[in-house]
């Protein structure tokens, strides 16, 4: 049963990929720019241009470059078995097609920078670790202080700690994060720089002349802020939510009943029976923050898949967005169906229906 709920789920993810990667091509192909010249830059000649479009199949009608483009993407292809097409994509063959052609076993190849003109593919692997980290220290801010916040607003019901908690939950999910992150960014950043000893902008690692490359963690802590207020706010409202729900159980009173102290009765026996939604909130909003901090690591400057997502659109590098449009979407597919997957394993009613 678990098996064939893994077969749909995976079944309906894979459609939910093909639908993005439709999307995105056709979005991207309509658009009036031209790649060639794009590639070639704009002072070149005619001859070049040209040479440019016949290389990146502009001179081919759409849908054959839809089908081309999807045959790039797929993990297993038929491609050319010349030498510059091994160099290129960079496979291994399984078995010839044809004299010319095999069918291969490759990484997804998304094409070259406009730009840089190295393969997007490694730009974005560069990229990728700096957006997990980010990602991953925010949201676990977010838990361990939204689950705190909770449980204390629960406890102290009625009171102005719970009142200030629900109030501070409710701004952070009002505020979306570019705004606070230009806020943050202002406040703690510039103004109280010469207390806080944080910087505006910066990444993981810094370089200086005498020391070289270093690892700089307090430029981790603004950006993680940021991103993490509203998941934050959310986690709150839910723990309070659930922990007052399941403190009114029977079986709570039952506990209160046998002698037990209202902090064991409350960690032990009421917390982990409400932390059912929190979980769900927080593999949702890893998904979100690992494919949604675009605005986040551009304003703080940090070296992610969203801020060269925002710099290759202000450049017009349609491979580079493209690719980042393609990694982020397959994130979140993949991190819901783990979680799908989770729930399934956890609750067999999930999967019975």
């Amino acid at each position: 049963m678990l098996l064939r709920y893994f077969l749909d789920r995976m079944r309906y993810s894979l459609l939910v990929l093909w639908g993005v990667v439709t999307l995105v091509f056709f979005l991207f192909n309509v658009l009036p720019a031209d790649p060639a010249r794009l590639t070639m830059g704009q002072r070149s000649d005619l001859a070049s241009i040209e040479n440019a479009r016949h290389e990146l199949n502009l001179d081919k009608p759409l849908i054959a470059r839809y089908f081309l483009y999807l045959n790039d993407l797929l993990p297993i292809s038929i491609n050319n078995s010349d030498s510059i097409s091994k160099l290129q994509y960079n496979y291994a063959q399984l078995f010839p097609v044809s004299h010319s052609k095999a069918l291969v076993l490759k990484w997804p190849y998304l094409g070259r920078s406009y730009r840089t003109k190295r393969e997007v593919n490694a730009v974005l692997t560069e990229a990728l670790p700096g957006t997990a980290i980010l990602a991953i220290t925010a949201m676990v801010f977010a838990t361990c202080f939204g689950i705190f916040l909770g449980v204390l607003a629960a406890i102290k019901k009625n009171t102005w700690l719970d009142t200030s908690a629900v109030a501070a939950s409710v701004a952070g999910i009002s505020m979306p994060s570019f705004f606070a992150g230009l806020l943050i960014a202002f406040v703690f950043g510039y103004l109280l720089h010469n207390y806080t000893g944080l910087n505006m902008t910066g990444s993981l690692w810094e370089y200086d002349p005498l020391s070289g490359k270093h690892l700089a963690l307090q430029n981790l802590i603004l950006p993680a802020f940021a991103l993490g207020i509203r998941p934050l706010a959310i986690i709150t409202q839910l723990t309070r939510s659930a922990l007052l729900d399941t403190l009114s159980q029977d079986y709570i009173r039952t506990a209160y009943a046998k002698g037990l102290s209202k902090t064991r009765v409350i960690f032990r026996h009421a917390l982990p029976n409400a932390l059912n939604p929190v979980i769900t909130a927080v593999s949702g909003w890893l998904a979100e923050l690992l494919a949604g901090s675009f605005f986040v690591e551009y304003i703080f400057g940090w070296k992610g898949v969203g801020k060269i997502t925002v710099d290759g659109l202000d450049k017009f590098d349609f491979p580079l967005v493209m690719g980042a449009v393609l990694l982020t979407s397959f994130i979140f597919i993949i991190i819901n169906l783990f979680t799908d997957l989770l729930y399934a394993w956890i609750d067999p009613r999930v999967r019975l229906h």
